[in-house]
């Protein structure tokens, strides 16, 4: 018996649960594309924005920056550094003191991160969900073809395999769809999930980068007083000696 024969004697609500279950698939496959083709671009695009980045880290002119940041739109990197910029513009032309400009750019960056996460991540909670409930529709077909078959048995008054053949194959098809549309969306969810934490870290490190650009952390001034007490103690020390020569 072929699979066209097989589907042959599915029933009317087993055909149900498979018309069901391939519209998943469709929608599940759909959407694995649609996020692969967003994520590649994203990728290439703060690919070749990370360059303009680092030069400005290095001193770079910040007119290039933004000019980059146009260029490449879809770039997740690119949309945390113009949040920052555009924050950091407008508390420079306010006038702002140095303390509540680190507080409002990093806010920005923060909030720029979160949302960025959230246009990553639209989908995929629909990839879960089918992930996780395929089985069981999938089963749900398979008991209702098992109970078919013993009611075509209870009656006949027979088991051949020509009164089962039916509740048989309508259990038989919805648990291999079920599995079949489950893997791939549950593969596609841990990839994609995968990927949104790869780029969680680029953003945060893209963030704390562009802060240390523009302003001096506290921690890094106290490194550099005690720096400059100990270079004014190594002074103060090697002067009377030189007075003595």
């Amino acid at each position: 018996m072929n699979f066209t024969e097989l589907l042959g004697h599915v029933g009317i609500f087993g055909g149900a649960v498979i018309v069901s279950l391939a519209l998943l698939s469709v929608f599940s496959v759909a959407m694995i594309i649609d996020k692969s083709r967003r994520f590649s671009s994203a990728f290439r695009e703060s690919a070749k924005f990370k360059p303009e980045f680092k030069k400005f880290l290095h001193g770079g002119d910040v007119q290039n920056l933004v000019e980059a940041v146009r260029l490449h739109p879809n770039s997740y990197v690119a949309q945390v550094v113009s949040a920052g910029i555009v924050e950091y513009d407008g508390v420079a032309q306010r006038g702002g003191d140095p303390a509540a400009s680190l507080e409002l750019v990093t806010s920005a960056l923060r909030d720029s991160i979160s949302e960025t996460l959230i246009q990553l991540k639209r989908g995929l909670g629909f990839l879960a969900t089918i992930g996780s409930t395929a089985p069981f529709i999938g089963l749900f077909g398979t008991v209702v073809g098992i109970i078919n078959a013993f009611r075509s048995i209870a009656a006949t008054g027979s088991g051949g395999m020509s009164v089962v053949s039916g509740g048989i194959a309508e259990a038989l098809v919805s648990t291999a769809m079920g599995i079949f549309v489950a893997i791939p969306a549950v593969v596609a969810f841990n990839h994609f999930t995968g990927k949104i934490e790869t780029f969680h870290v680029e953003m945060n490190r893209a963030s704390s980068q562009l802060v240390n650009r523009w302003f001096k952390i506290p921690e890094l001034k106290g490194l550099d007083l005690e720096e400059a007490e100990v270079k004014a103690s190594n002074v103060k020390k090697e002067g009377p000696a030189y007075a003595t020569r």
